[in-house]
């Protein structure tokens, strides 16, 4: 066994420019962030819409879903936090909780569409495959700050971990499971998935989100059973486990019900026997419209001469 059959880990988690230190971490998420939006605003476009009209709502959903992620991370690890408040707002350091951002960030996003009058579930739908593409690049911040990777093993592409960031029952292993790397490539594959299904299935707007939640929610849950960073358990299984699980079956059952429905924009065409004189045949409209003619041109023949009225009205004569 060698190091060079692991992952090795990183020599820094960032570097200075100047007197500023940037962290990788940061870096990871920015460039995550980037890479969302392109992607985004190429689908919109593509949908027919304008370029650039996505970009205010994506800003308040992305800074939304930082804060959803920070609060919903601070809210499970308060411990962490006791006596060193003003460390809630070092998120350099790690700690976002996806589905708090995920929840915060997607709704304030719908509001923002909404407010700026653009169609909310067609840009939720250009917007969607952005999210695990941000998720990609965002969570190789977890390798360079040395954390949420899994259970120790010896597989060779096991990831090194150095001794003060391996949990207390694990300090005498030296390689771990890499779940940010299994993360990352598992929501490269939801993007592909998601890209597929939207451009080769005519789905309802909006199913597209839920298609995401249910693909992510499932790749989440296995993640879970290898992850080591949770302390609270309940039957072996982590909080962010259960959520996972109500979030697949959750949208399962939604996405199920909102495709079979039948939808009120391609109502079924009515049956010749109920079809009303809109829908006529050809033919008979063509015998309809002689009938009328045929009845003018004989009440013209029938008209007193002068052009009077039945009730002597008119220019004509005496």
């Amino acid at each position: 066994m060698t190091p060079l059959a692991f992952i090795p880990p990183p020599r820094t988690d960032g570097f200075h420019i100047g007197p500023l230190f940037l962290h990788l971490y940061g870096l990871c998420i920015a460039i995550g962030v980037l890479v969302a939006f392109w992607l985004a605003n190429r689908r919109w476009v593509q949908a027919g819409g304008n370029p650039g009209e996505l970009e205010r709502p994506a800003i308040w959903a992305v800074a939304a879903g930082f804060l959803g992620g920070r609060i919903g991370y601070v809210a499970t690890h308060t411990g962490d936090f006791r006596g060193k408040w003003l460390e809630v707002l070092f998120i350099w350091k790690g700690g976002l909780a996806l589905y708090g951002g995920l929840t915060l960030g997607i709704l304030t996003g719908l509001w923002a569409a909404r407010r700026y009058r653009l169609p909310v579930l067609r840009a939720l739908d250009a917007a969607i495959p952005a999210i695990p593409l941000a998720q990609a690049f965002g969570r190789w911040g977890n390798y360079f700050n040395q954390e949420l990777f899994g259970t120790p093993t010896t597989l060779p592409w096991a990831l090194e971990v150095e001794w003060k960031f391996r949990p207390g029952q694990y300090k005498e292993f030296e390689t771990f499971h890499p779940t940010f790397l299994y993360e990352s490539l598992y929501n490269l594959v939801v993007v592909a998935i998601l890209l597929r299904v939207g451009a080769t299935r005519r789905l309802r707007p909006g199913s597209l989100a839920l298609l995401y939640l249910v693909l992510y929610g499932a790749g989440r849950f296995l993640l879970e059973l290898l992850r080591t960073d949770t302390t609270y358990r309940l039957f072996g299984l982590s909080r962010n486990a259960y959520v996972s699980l109500a979030v697949v079956v959750g949208g399962s059952v939604w996405l199920a019900v909102r495709e079979r429905r039948p939808s009120a924009a391609e109502p079924e065409p009515a049956a010749p026997e109920a079809a009303g004189p809109e829908h006529a045949e050809p033919a008979e409209e063509d015998h309809r419209a002689a009938t009328e003619q045929a009845k003018d041109a004989q009440a013209r023949e029938q008209a007193p001469a002068g052009g009077r009225d039945e009730a002597g009205g008119g220019r004509g004569g005496p």
